[in-house]
């Protein structure tokens, strides 16, 4: 595979739907989609598609990734000091996310795919990327308070301690509701919150305690 070819495709494709940030194009254009993959669906790995993990879960599609990364940056105003990921999974969205901010930290609950995860970095060598073996929903006491919140995960309401982890002005992103819709929160002063949707979702359902 000329994965470098066949991204930059990828990457083109996105550009095209519009309303992607730049900053965040650069940085899937970097990071090797199939070295997440299993081989036998390294094929596969530029296409817009979701494709499974393992233990139930998926990695997101290229453009579901490259919308929520890039509505971050646009409401932050510019590039996260940093941000907090609900749900590492197999670790791409973390690589990508890890080419646009400071630090960033990301949480898995199911301790194989932290696992796994951790191995499909190693080669990448995100010094930046630190990652967390815990319960996503309870957020990340270590590091907080994040400039952004990014979930993987579907819940009916945004939990309270990722929105008490954001520093004010910080920006949460994920899918909420019932359909789901991906969503973003701007933390105002007094605790009070600006909202607003982005888009029809299809995420895993958010579960708390840890595997």
């Amino acid at each position: 595979m000329d994965s470098q070819a066949v991204r930059s495709g990828m990457v083109e494709r996105l550009r095209a739907q519009g309303g992607m940030e730049p900053a965040v194009l650069e940085a899937m254009l970097r990071v090797p989609r199939h070295l997440f993959l299993e081989p036998g669906l390294a094929a596969q790995a530029y296409l817009d598609n979701a494709l499974p993990i393992g233990h139930g879960q998926t990695i997101s599609k290229p453009s579901v990734v490259a919308r929520a990364a890039s509505v971050l940056l646009q409401a932050l105003g510019g590039r996260p000091s940093k941000i907090l990921e609900i749900g590492t999974g197999c670790g791409y969205q973390a690589a990508v996310l890890a080419g646009v901010a400071g630090e960033v930290y990301s949480i898995e609950r199911i301790r194989a795919l932290h696992e796994l995860a951790r191995r499909n970095l190693r080669a990448l060598r995100l010094a930046n990327l630190r990652l967390l073996f815990g319960d996503g929903m309870a957020g990340a006491g270590i590091g907080a308070p994040f400039d952004a919140v990014i979930s993987a995960a579907a819940a009916e309401h945004a939990p309270a301690a990722w929105l008490e982890q954001l520093r004010p002005g910080g920006v949460l992103v994920a899918p909420l509701g019932q359909p789901q819709r991906l969503t973003a929160m701007r933390k105002l002063a007094a605790g009070r919150f600006e909202t607003w949707s982005v888009e029809d979702a299809r995420f895993v359902p958010l579960k708390s305690g840890i595997l």
